[in-house]
């Protein structure tokens, strides 16, 4: 995955930056409205651009919004199906010979530690890597013990049962990591925030004309900067309050299989 700007700050410094930010031009755009040269532009000028602008900022908050909660679903159901995947190959190894079975348990309780760790490792890229390279280390085995197994004419039903399984194990991870990278594009956060500090600035201005008290101004920002929060913790479920712990115990339970 490609780092960027915004990828090396956390959901709650950004969501902070921003508020402190729509304050400060709110500020600089109330003393601006004071100066006869743009005093004269507040009312004819600015009172239907403030309702575009704020309607294109709700519309463009929705979107966001729907778009990270459609993501967070997403690697939800992928993280399941993993366990269940991973789940059902420990299953199938009893169908096979202790000497099949053990070796591949022995194999499979690492793999599973692999995965565990895959999801611990946060945003550390280090940790993240060595874990992508356990996790196909230890599928590799496993997938070379099976294939050797199923060469065994009397394994042939445990065989049958177990490819299919063993395939979906390890497709799932590609899966996981798709998903994992497919974020809501810095372009789009880029002109959410734009679409904040302009809004902030025409409210600056309405302010002249006392129908935007300063209090208004700053719940104003601070629900906007909260919504930007829950969507930029639903994007990165490793990092912000919301978060995938709970999903992420079905994978840890499976320890309890060995």
């Amino acid at each position: 995955m490609q780092h960027t700007f915004l990828s090396g700050l956390s959901p709650l410094s950004i969501s902070l930056g921003l508020f402190i930010g729509m304050i400060l031009i709110y500020f600089i755009a109330n003393q601006l409205a004071k100066r006869p040269i743009f005093s004269k532009y507040v009312d004819d000028t600015i009172n239907p651009i403030e309702g575009s602008l704020l309607g294109l900022l709700a519309l463009l908050l929705a979107f966001t919004f729907g778009m990270s909660a459609s993501r967070y679903e997403s690697r939800r159901a992928v993280m399941l199906s993993e366990a269940n995947n991973i789940g059902t190959v420990i299953l199938r190894c009893d169908l096979y010979p202790d000497s099949t079975r053990i070796v591949l348990k022995n194999y499979l309780k690492p793999y599973v530690e692999a995965r565990i760790d895959y999801f611990q490792s946060g945003s550390d890229e280090a940790k993240e890597k060595k874990a992508i390279a356990e996790t196909e280390k230890w599928d590799n085995l496993i997938w070379s013990e099976v294939a050797k197994a199923s060469k065994v004419k009397d394994n042939l039903v445990a065989s049958n049962q177990m490819i299919p399984a063993l395939n979906a194990m390890i497709d799932i991870v590609t899966n996981r990591n798709a998903e994992k990278n497919a974020t809501v594009p810095d372009s789009i956060l880029w002109l959410l925030f734009l679409l904040c500090f302009i809004s902030s600035f025409i409210l600056g201005f309405q302010k002249s004309t006392n129908r935007n008290p300063y209090i208004i101004s700053i719940v104003f920002a601070l629900m906007v900067c909260a919504c930007i929060q829950v969507i930029i913790d639903l994007d990165r479920p490793r990092q912000g309050f919301i978060n995938m712990q709970g999903t992420n115990q079905f994978i840890v339970d499976l320890r309890k299989m060995f």
